[in-house]
């Protein structure tokens, strides 16, 4: 039998988590994403606290109309890059949350590469 596509991503997104881990130095850059929105956050895994958070319902990207998936999910990672330059953290891990590094995924990772993060 068969995994669903939903199992499969619960699947690999424990086997990354074993070895992904954020400090207070390096969070790690956790990425959500739904049919409508894409959601990402930066967690400090030792502390369990959330650093930095940013989602395409903020209004900055909510207000704007007419704009494709992939772009939504660009001007989240950029968003999220900016709040966590302002924070002074400069370095992330990346956590891609099960999902392929391929469409949305990589648009927030990129843009927010361009921001100014090392991931």
């Amino acid at each position: 039998m068969s995994l669903s596509k939903q199992q499969r991503r619960i699947r690999i997104k424990y086997r990354v988590r074993k070895h992904v881990s954020g400090s207070t130095e390096e969070p790690r850059l956790t990425v959500f994403r739904s049919n409508k929105g894409i959601y990402a956050q930066l967690i400090d895994d030792i502390s369990e606290t959330t650093l930095v958070s940013a989602s395409s319902l903020n209004k900055e990207i909510a207000e704007k109309k007419n704009i494709t998936k992939i772009e939504q999910a660009s001007l989240v990672g950029k968003l999220v890059a900016e709040k966590a330059l302002e924070k002074g953290i400069t370095k992330v891990v990346f956590d891609r949350n099960g999902y392929l590094y391929h469409g949305r995924i990589k648009a927030l990772a990129e843009e927010a590469r361009k921001a100014g993060l090392k991931i």
